[in-house]
């Protein structure tokens, strides 16, 4: 009867070399879907009732994304302000740029209205989901 040698182990296994590398290819397509083109804003915790920015620093036509507090807020009008969840409801991106008085998500290139969140062109087919928001004097609050 011959009796079988445990195999030395020198590092790690190929199973968990595999799932290393597939974790990490993972968080690659996270952040990348989620990456914006630096309209991104960081102020505030993201609490209701705390300011998230001035009225001054949304264009009118277009808007600013709040990646933090996931939202972001349009002025389709003068004197409008208008806040939609910035999470894409095609496949969940982070959307990317506002302007021309369109919200773009960049990982499919849908388009959302900045006046009431609907698509204006796919592959999405639901609107962004409005937020509540509150104006007061020159201060935009999560509400």
């Amino acid at each position: 009867m011959t009796s079988a040698t445990p195999r030395p182990t020198a590092g790690p296994d190929r199973r968990t070399v595999i799932a290393a590398a597939g974790a990490a290819g993972l968080t690659v397509a996270l952040a990348a879907c989620g990456s914006g083109d630096g309209d991104s804003d960081a102020a505030g915790s993201g609490s209701a009732g705390d300011a998230l920015a001035k009225t001054a620093d949304i264009p009118e036509g277009g808007g600013k994304i709040f990646k933090d507090q996931g939202v972001v807020v349009t002025q389709p009008s003068a004197g409008t302000y208008k806040a939609f969840s910035a999470k894409c409801t095609h496949q969940g991106c982070a959307v990317g740029s506002v302007a021309d008085g369109v919200i773009v998500c960049p990982c499919h290139n849908s388009h959302f209205s900045v006046a009431d969140g609907s698509v204006k062109k796919g592959p999405a087919t639901a609107p962004l989901p409005e937020q509540k928001i509150s104006v007061s004097g020159d201060e935009i609050k999560l509400a």
